[in-house]
Order: structure tokens, then C-alpha cells, then sequence
């Protein structure tokens, strides 16, 4: 008679590994590298002006839009207030990406000591 040992194999196809892998990176201890850090520094310096200029000029395309309506649908007696709401509706979209510069720059000063401590950190490292 003859003895086989009957043994279990099984690997996991490459794309498998892959999904493994990811979802087992999302349970580790995260630790952060130096480059991922400056990446996510730069990306905060302008998410700030980014969110204030969008509202500031969502805010413009609207009283614009009611200074419109005032306009075309009422011509009476709210036809002046109306051109004077879609000008200042005007004004205030004029003003969003200004705004978005300064607000910027202004994060970007604040961010600059730890940026370029990053950045020196990773050229000396290389």
C-alpha cells in the first residue's frame, strides 16, 4: 500500500494580493514619511482660500442672480434695487479671487518654517 500525504495549497492571484494589502495598510499604525507630510502641507496652503473664495463667489452669483430677478420679473419699483443688487453681486464675485490670493499668500507665510524644514530634512537625507 502506498502512504500519501494529501496536502492543502492555496496562493492568492496578484490583483487578490493586491486588495490584501491594501486593506490591511488601512489597520496599520499609520506613519507618515517626511515626503507625505510636505505633500500635505502644500496641499493645505491653498484649501483655505480655495473653500473662502468659492463661498465668497457662490454668494456673488447669487445676489447678482436676485438683482436679475428684480429686473426682468418686477420692473416697477424694485427695477433700481435690483440693478443695484446684480452690481454688488458683481462686485462681490470680482472680489473672490483676490481674496483667494491674499488668503493664500497669508497660509503660505504661515506654513513656509515647517515646509522648508521638510524640504532641507529631505535633500540632506538623499
Amino acid at each position: 500500500m502506498e502512504h500519501r500525504e494529501d496536502t492543502f495549497q492555496y496562493t492568492y492571484s496578484a490583483k487578490q494580493q493586491e486588495e490584501v494589502q491594501r486593506i490591511r495598510k488601512k489597520y496599520l499604525p499609520r506613519q507618515e514619511d517626511k515626503m507625505e507630510q510636505l505633500r500635505q502641507l502644500d496641499r493645505s496652503s491653498t484649501r483655505k482660500g480655495t473653500v473662502v473664495s468659492v463661498i465668497v463667489g457662490v454668494a456673488g452669483c447669487l445676489l447678482m442672480g436676485i438683482g436679475m430677478c428684480c429686473t426682468m420679473v418686477w420692473m416697477g419699483w424694485l427695477f433700481v434695487p435690483g440693478i443695484i443688487l446684480g452690481l454688488l453681486g458683481i462686485a462681490v464675485m470680482a472680489a473672490a479671487y483676490p481674496l483667494y490670493n491674499s488668503i493664500t499668500r497669508r497660509e503660505r507665510e504661515r506654513l513656509a518654517p515647517q515646509i522648508l524644514k521638510l524640504t532641507e530634512e529631505l535633500s540632506q537625507s538623499e
